[in-house]
Parts: C-alpha cells; structure tokens; sequence
C-alpha cells in the first residue's frame, strides 16, 4: 500500500488549502490517520489525526483553523486549511496506522504574500 499526499501549493495568508491523502490500498486494522508537517530545521510535529471511531485530535496551533476527515472506507484522509499563516508553512505528511504503518511522501504547504 503507498499513500499519495496532494493539495498542496502556495496561498495568500488568509487563504485556504485542502489536502487530500489517499492510499492505494486497504489499510487493515486502520486506528490512525493522521498529518504531521515539518519545517527546515525541525522536527516533524503532529498536526491533527483522527481515529477508527471518529475521534479527532489537534494541534493547540491549528485548532479553529483545521479541519481533518476522512472518507467511509477509510482510504483517503483530508485536512482542510483555513486561515492560514505563514508558519504554517510547511512539507505535510500523511500518516495511516493500522496492522502495518505507512507514511505519504509530503505535500509542500508555503504561506505567503
């Protein structure tokens, strides 16, 4: 199974972006999904995942801002953006967990005027 992370692109700060994350395949056992980001420099943080059951979980940075969802059979997860800023910049990276763990390749994210 491979995930494939798109959506991503330069916005205006203020702006919007919705990022998608689909994977190739089934995730057997599928408990998490999930976006990081990660700045130059930094370490890769998490931005907000959702579980199984629904439950959704943010970053204290992005909560009011971001949105994060999922489809039914649990193949491709999205993150919308709203209100964006320039430190949200960023590559994101999607996460699915489940029997195995699997990570996207990254999206690049640049706020900016």
């Amino acid at each position: 199974v491979q995930l494939q992370a798109y959506g991503g692109g330069l916005v205006q700060p203020g702006g919007s972006l919705r990022l998608s994350c689909a994977a190739s395949g089934s995730i057997l056992g599928a408990i998490f999904m999930g976006w990081y980001r990660q700045r130059p420099g930094n370490q890769r943080d998490l931005v907000a995942h959702i579980t199984s059951g629904g439950s959704t979980n943010y970053a204290d940075s992005v909560k009011g801002r971001f949105t994060i969802s999922r489809d039914s059979a649990k193949t491709t997860v999205y993150l919308q953006m709203n209100a964006l800023r320039p430190e949200d910049s960023a590559v994101y990276v999607c996460r699915m967990r489940g029997i195995r763990d699997y990570w996207g390749q990254g999206t690049l994210v640049t706020v900016s005027s």
